[in-house]
């Protein structure tokens, strides 16, 4: 028989149920589709379905967004489906209405069947409770440069495989002008390879190409480029190398372009302005050799930071992470918020203390956190601080787990370099073994004191 004491308690437990507070009344949901757009507004006073059908159409998007004005929203929720949301989000936020792009796993377990009717009913009656969190959308001038970048992006990725049809086909002939040189897309190797194309079969003439600053000598080159000539594979490298300079031509475009709109986008008070030498004079010349100056310049009259300035961190990379983010993290409240939203964070999932699978969870911003696994992956023989920490960490664990550590360091550097204005500073390799030391020695003491123990250096103890 139960005690008193226990149905007293169970008793207080018992609240009654009570319906969702609504926090917005003026909200709107919206289910899109490839050929019809389901809005459901505000909640009418005769509790009836306010949704309404609109086509995808622009002249229909414009009725769509003329019939929320007049229902007088103030805030929209979508699903972010495919590209559809586009066209939609980009007219609600150009006419002042605040759109809410919800991550469709969130929106996942709608009760009963699942209509488009429903889901839009759903959609605004979450987010009229205040239970929808929108996903980070960076402001729209950002948007447009991050368009024209990932297209860039593609290209780039074409001209890879341009060269690797290059490779192939002069492998196919056993022209090993990958081993002549190192890079054949260089000064040496695409000189060599438009004269092939252009008819000439001489290695020693071949070989007189080379550049002044090639470590091998010409006999050592021409060695490598005598070859089985064949029509067939002659004609692939020919093709391959067009496709390849127009790729050229074409990437060299769009960062004229993206060069433009940075330069309309940079405070007046930095217009004029240079930006300071590297610090690392390796760095330096690097950036001047592969021609980045101008887009580092760009980026730095941009935000008023220079991202090279962290080790590993290119102008390519930087163009790659103030184009997917900008400039501004003020959405993010701590540095901890933004590498969890990169997915650089370890998980730690437990239950009943044993380790849950880990998934992946597709709600973070994979393109930066690919760049900037890229970018610690360089690191790997670097003198710099961070290269160390690679080294360290690849010996305790291994290599992935090197380059995720290293990559989440990157995010938090940037961060704090975006939002508090701190500039890079590297310690070097040394400084940063020396403080690693340090701190085993400071646990080590620790370790023996909670034992009753006291850490004796061997030399003292010798000279005892």
């Amino acid at each position: 028989m139960a005690s008193k004491k226990s149905k007293h308690r169970g008793k207080k437990q018992i609240r009654p149920l009570q319906a969702l507070p609504v926090i917005r009344p003026n909200t709107a949901g919206i289910d899109l589709g490839t050929t019809e757009h389901w809005v459901c507004g505000p909640a009418r006073e005769e509790d009836s379905a306010n949704v309404k059908i609109f086509g995808t159409t622009t002249p229909q998007l414009y009725e769509l967004v003329d019939w929320l004005i007049a229902e007088g929203v103030e805030s929209v929720a979508m699903e972010s489906t495919g590209v559809y949301w586009i066209p939609v989000y980009e007219l609600l936020e150009s006419r002042g209405i605040e759109v809410v792009l919800v991550n469709a796993r969130h929106l996942r377990g709608v009760p009963g069947r699942k209509t488009d009717m429903i889901d839009c009913q759903w959609i605004q009656l979450l987010h009229s409770c205040g239970l929808l969190r929108g996903s980070f959308r960076p402001a729209e001038k950002i948007c447009a440069l991050r368009a024209v970048q990932r297209q860039m992006g593609n290209l780039v990725e074409e001209r890879s495989k341009a060269v690797q049809w290059m490779q192939k086909a002069l492998d196919q002939m056993n022209v090993q002008v990958h081993r002549a040189v190192t890079d054949i897309t260089g000064k040496t190797g695409m000189a060599i390879i438009r004269a092939i194309v252009a008819g000439q079969r001489s290695p020693k003439i071949l070989a007189k190409l080379r550049d002044k600053r090639c470590k091998k000598s010409e006999a050592q080159i021409a060695e490598h480029l005598i070859g089985n000539w064949r029509q067939e594979h002659l004609f692939n490298l020919s093709w391959a190398l067009r496709l390849y300079e127009h790729l050229e031509k074409m990437i060299a475009s769009y960062q004229r372009n993206l060069i433009e709109q940075i330069e309309a986008l940079q405070p007046k008070v930095r217009r004029n302005l240079k930006v300071k030498r590297h610090p690392n004079a390796t760095k330096q010349k690097d950036i001047l050799r592969r021609g980045e100056q101008p887009m580092r310049q760009a980026l730095w009259r941009l935000c008023g930071k220079d991202l090279t300035r962290i080790d590993g961190i290119s102008a390519g990379a930087a163009l790659s992470v103030l184009t997917e983010v900008g400039a501004d993290l003020s959405a993010f409240p701590d540095e901890r918020h933004f590498v969890s939203w990169l997915r650089l964070s370890p998980k730690m999932a437990f239950s009943a203390g044993k380790a849950l699978k880990k998934r992946r969870n597709g709600l973070g911003a994979s393109r930066v956190a690919a760049i900037l696994r890229m970018c610690a992956l360089t690191l790997r023989h670097s003198k710099s601080a961070l290269g160390a920490c690679y080294r360290r960490t690849a010996r305790r664990h291994s290599g992935s787990v090197a380059v995720f550590a290293v990559a989440r360091k990157l995010a938090i550097l940037i961060y704090r370099m975006l939002t508090y204005g701190h500039d890079y500073v590297d310690e070097g390799a040394d400084r940063y073994e020396e403080r690693f030391h340090q701190r085993r020695l400071q646990t080590l003491r620790f370790s023996a004191r909670s034992l009753g123990f006291k850490l004796v250096a061997k030399a003292e103890t010798a000279a005892a």
